[in-house]
């Protein structure tokens, strides 16, 4: 194995500068024996790298060949099977599992033993050792040695050591000298030995030899000692002079040291002693201000204004620590809370008889508005309090409770004062709306010595009474309530609609002036609201804003918007009623007032909306926009009921029915009032339902009808409903245009078949047997063969219709056509006209039955298709 060992040092590792340390002749478990060797060597040249080699016999000659190498770093585990028995067998954990098996037990511990060493000593015990004996492992450290394997030799770990190129030159020299080196090894040895005692004896004479230099050198320490000691002494004295040097320098240090501390405090209690006055010290000006300044006066108010900012500034200044244990900063504190506390009452005073005088004075120029159609201006009186604005954004912030205070007593007067206001414009309106003659007395509603008073009751009657019934049965087109139609034109509706238009004019920009004022006012944000809602429960109606910024701190944005919509609630509180008790009594005036408050009041809400949704006067013409749209619909809803209520007279023809003439009205005002409105598909869903009800009852109107027959009502009704569709172009409605049309058509053809039934019976009668011979399979020219329908029979049947007769029958007709159809559609001609042409069809069709049956008979009709063309002619313009 020694042999193996040289040669793969020789020719494979020392090329690659490595060191065989260990080797171990294996074959893989398993498989058949293919024997190998596995060699752990290190690298020559630092950083040292250990590896593991598998070397493999070449199958073309007797050398060795490196056939795969290992990181002894990527080894995981070393596992020898048993510890305790002998077994060749071992595993190596790389990357994979290797199976081995030693050719001896021996060779197998030497090698494991030879990489626990190597682990020891470079990889610091990284690899694991399975199944290994401990006292394989406890061998391999030293002995006498309790260090690590890493602090001791290399040659602990290594057992051959090849010689190096001078050390083999010098061994061949030697060996040169001396023939017997070779053949007598003994010999050799003990010339060695010999040789060496010589060079032994050799040193101890030049040892002796050299005694008196060594005494010599002995002398010269002995002097070079007292030297020594005489600069150790100087070098004593020396230390000792510096010591109390030193000694003075660390008092003057730490003098210096105490100095520069005290000057550092002195500079840090000037600098803390001017941040105090320079931040706590409120001038003897903004005292004076604060204690006794002109709260009324535009001048005294600025300077109010800027001592409490200053006062706020120096109540919030940002102390640094220990500041708040100072007695003077507590005084000063102390004083500043007074000072404040004493300002927040005078400030609420002042402002509580300001809302309370002005209040007075508003309610003196009542009377001048008291018979125009407007609202007093409050301009007057936002301009004079947002002077006060800055002050009130300071108590909100210092004194909140004085605030909410404040805000409480200013919707407590102000909801007083609109309240008036608000009452008497309506009550302007609804006199404007009824007049001042008897309509106004069947409204409540009476005016005495120029001052309005209104009989509340009655308004509360017209909220809720029906808006009348749109037809009596027999007068005229509109009837609504105990109003006839000649007191509701056209001006009466525009009128209605201007008032009604004026009175939203003028809530709009008074709602917006307030909800901005309180804004100004009382520093409540509008707009950027956030989702949330406020902390606790508002009811501003007892006024309970979110204690927890009773101390000062501030709403948050989406709270403040809610306090400000409560605000207008609770000070606006009375113009959601009274707007529905005008639109009540606008209703009860005229159903149609609907239509004209729908537009407005969807255009209103539309343009609030804009602005801010969730404003107070979005949400209140919202409210009122519904009860508006509900009047609408409850109109529709009395048109189609009084449609299924109409009645007709059994003596008298129908004509155009009243609710049919209604219809046309009701589309006509309603395109008129809502062209480029906004809600038009309210609109076009109402016209949907009150065209589908015209055309029902219509149909059982027509069933119903004793006088007039059954085609003429639905052929009138229906043209005129085309007619109307078609002059006023409802897009929504070309469906049923369409339908009416053709309903019309064909009840004017079924009417024009009935009532001219046949004129020439028995000349009729004679040609349907004609037509049933042939049908029979008699053909056409033998007809005249058979004896009931021969040449004689069809003149005898002719003779009893010459042109005399023929024009009397169609004047009957005309008269009895006349009499069936109404003045007001005009349809007599239409009618005589198409009864003309279906005339003159039977006459040809006859014709053409004598010509195929009677070829070359010469029998003719008494008259000719000009005759009959001349009759009724004649008829008509003699009528």
């Amino acid at each position: 194995m020694t042999a193996i060992k040289h040669a793969l040092q020789r020719d494979i590792f020392t090329p690659n500068d490595e060191r065989l340390l260990s080797i171990v002749n294996v074959c893989k478990a398993g498989k058949k024996k293919k024997n190998c060797f596995l060699c752990a060597t290190v690298t020559t040249e630092r950083p040292v790298q250990v590896k593991m080699v598998k070397v493999k016999k070449s199958d073309k000659g007797d050398f060795y060949k490196r056939q795969i190498a290992w990181a002894l770093r990527d080894l995981a585990v070393v596992d020898a099977k048993d510890a305790i028995k002998e077994n060749p067998e071992f595993d190596l954990h790389f990357e994979k599992i290797y199976k081995w098996v030693a050719s001896s037990t021996a060779e197998k511990n030497a090698f494991i033993s030879c990489i626990w060493k190597l682990n020891q000593r470079y990889l610091r015990k990284k690899i694991d050792f399975v199944n290994v004996s401990s006292q394989l492992l406890e061998e391999s450290v030293p002995s006498g040695e309790n260090q690590s394997v890493t602090g001791g030799d290399e040659e602990v770990v290594d057992v051959y050591q090849e010689l190096n190129a001078r050390e083999e030159q010098d061994i061949e020299i030697m060996m040169e000298g001396c023939e017997c080196a070779i053949s007598n090894a003994e010999a050799f040895a003990e010339r060695l030995s010999r040789e060496l005692q010589v060079l032994d004896g050799a040193n101890i004479q030049s040892i002796m030899a050299s005694e008196k230099q060594v005494n010599i050198l002995m002398k010269l320490l002995d002097e070079a000692l007292k030297e020594v000691d005489q600069i150790e002494l100087k070098l004593s004295s020396y230390e000792e002079m510096l010591q109390s040097v030193k000694e003075q320098m660390d008092q003057i240090s730490e003098s210096n040291h105490l100095i520069h501390l005290s000057n550092t405090n002195n500079v840090k209690l000037l600098s803390e002693i001017e941040f105090l006055v320079n931040h706590m010290d409120l001038a003897k000006g903004h005292i004076k201000a604060l204690q006794e300044g002109d709260l009324a006066s535009s001048r005294g108010i600025e300077a109010c204004t800027n001592a409490a900012d200053a006062l706020l500034q120096c109540m919030n200044v940002a102390l640094r620590p220990g500041h708040d244990m100072l007695l003077a900063v507590k005084q000063q504190q102390q004083r500043f809370s007074d000072l404040r506390e004493h300002f927040a009452r005078r400030l609420a005073s002042h402002l509580n008889n300001v809302f309370v005088q002005q209040g007075h004075d508003q309610s003196s120029t009542l009377a001048q508005h008291s018979v125009e159609l407007a609202l007093p201006n409050h301009h007057p009186f936002h301009r004079d309090l947002l002077r006060y604005a800055k002050l009130m954004e300071w108590l909100k912030s210092t004194d909140y409770g004085k605030y909410e205070g404040l805000t409480k007593n200013y919707m407590d007067y102000l909801s007083r004062l609109y309240e008036r206001e608000i009452k008497d414009f309506f009550e302007v309106a609804k006199i404007k709306m009824t007049g001042t003659t008897k309509e106004s007395k069947k409204f409540g509603l009476h005016g005495s010595s120029g001052k309005l008073t209104g009989s509340t009751s009655s308004l509360n009657k017209l909220s809720v009474q029906s808006s009348g019934n749109r037809r009596s049965q027999s007068s005229s087109l509109l009837d609504m309530g105990n109003m006839s139609a000649s007191d509701l034109d056209v001006a009466d509706r525009t009128k209605f609609d201007k008032i009604f238009e004026q009175v939203l004019s003028e809530l709009e920009p008074l709602c917006l002036a307030e909800q901005d004022f309180i804004s100004k006012f009382f520093k409540l944000q509008q707009h950027q609201s956030m989702p949330g809602t406020m902390t606790e429960a508002e009811d501003l109606d007892g006024v309970t804003l979110s204690r927890q910024h009773a101390a000062g701190a501030p709403l948050p944005v989406s709270s403040e918007k809610d306090m400000i919509r409560q605000m207008m609630i609770k000070i606006f509180r009375c113009i959601e009623p009274e707007l529905n008790n005008l639109i009540a009594l606008g209703d009860k005036i005229d159903s149609f007032n609907s239509l004209y408050m729908l537009v407005k009041m969807s255009h209103h809400v539309w343009t609030a909306q804009n602005v801010d949704p969730a404003s107070f006067l979005s949400t209140t013409l919202g409210n009122v926009l519904v009860t508006v749209k509900r009047n609408f619909d409850k109109c529709i809803s009395n048109q189609i009921r009084q449609m299924e209520e109409v009645k007709i007279s059994k003596k008298s023809k129908v004509g155009i029915l009243p609710f049919v003439a209604e219809f046309e009205e009701f589309a006509g005002l309603a395109e008129s009032i809502f062209k480029n409105a906004e809600r038009r598909g309210d609109l076009d869903k109402a016209y949907t339902k009150l065209i589908r009800g015209v055309f029902v009852n219509v149909e059982k109107v027509a069933n119903e009808s004793q006088k007039t027959p059954r085609d003429v009502v639905m052929m009138e009704n229906f043209h005129h409903i085309f007619a109307t569709l078609s002059r006023l172009k409802i897009s929504c409605l070309e469906a049923e245009k369409r339908e009416a049309k053709q309903k019309y058509t064909d009840h004017l053809q079924s009417y024009v078949i009935y009532s001219l039934g046949q004129p020439l019976e028995k000349l009729n009668h004679f040609f349907e047997g004609v037509e049933a011979r042939v049908a029979q399979g008699i053909r056409e020219e033998e007809v005249s063969y058979q004896l009931a329908f021969n040449k004689q029979e069809l003149r005898k049947v002719i003779k009893e219709y010459p042109g005399k007769e023929v024009k009397k029958g169609l004047d009957n007709l005309y008269k009895k056509v006349d009499k069936h159809l109404c003045e007001e559609e005009n349809l007599l001609q239409v009618v005589w006209h198409s009864m003309q042409d279906e005339f003159i069809r039977q006459y040809k069709h006859f014709e053409g039955l004598i010509a195929r049956c009677y070829p070359g008979s010469g029998v003719t009709m008494e008259f000719t298709i000009q005759d009959i063309l001349d009759y009724c002619s004649s008829i008509a313009q003699s009528h």
